[in-house]
């Protein structure tokens, strides 16, 4: 994928319908969208909006369950994770904006469990990136990107969504 190719509302598009082809195969009717914060939730509203969804979207803040927050600082920006339908035996889209290494993901699903006991979990990403550390795979994904060393890609919004390709700051 190229700079061209990055366009945040064509991999929504593309992610939206095959959530939808998910959801029909696995015959889910009522799924439970959780964004993590903050591109997640941004991606998880949207979703929701083409789903007709009824159910208000989730919130996960998983600033306290990753495993490198003594390595990274913690996020000066932690908010509360708000979850205002439950978790129990329900079948849940969990959404975030670019898979990499898959320590998010972990985290997420560490603090969703704390809320209850799923039916399922689909993972929904907007890019699926190189890198991955942890053995964690996307369901349903907007597109593949493969970066160079020293390279980050970050969601901006939530009006308009876009993406940008810049150096990782060090």
């Amino acid at each position: 994928m190229t700079n061209a190719t990055l366009d945040a509302e064509i991999l929504l598009e593309k992610l939206c319908r095959d959530t939808q082809a998910l959801l029909q195969e696995r015959k889910i009717d009522q799924p439970y969208l959780i964004g993590i914060r903050t591109g997640g939730v941004w991606l998880a509203e949207r979703l929701a909006k083409h789903l007709g969804s009824t159910d208000p979207v989730g919130v996960l803040d998983i600033s306290f369950y990753r495993d490198d927050f003594t390595q990274l600082g913690l996020n000066p920006k932690v908010g509360a994770s708000m979850l205002p339908a439950p978790t129990e035996g329900r079948d849940i889209l969990l959404v975030d904006d670019v898979l990499m290494s898959g320590r998010t993901i972990r985290a997420a699903m560490n603090e969703l469990f704390d809320f209850g006991r799923p039916q399922s979990v689909s993972l929904l990403t907007l890019l699926d990136v190189n890198g991955r550390e942890l053995p964690i795979q996307a369901d349903v994904t907007g597109g593949k990107l493969t970066l160079e060393s020293g390279e980050q890609v970050k969601l901006n919004g939530p009006e308009p969504l876009s993406l940008t390709l810049g150096q990782r700051e060090q």
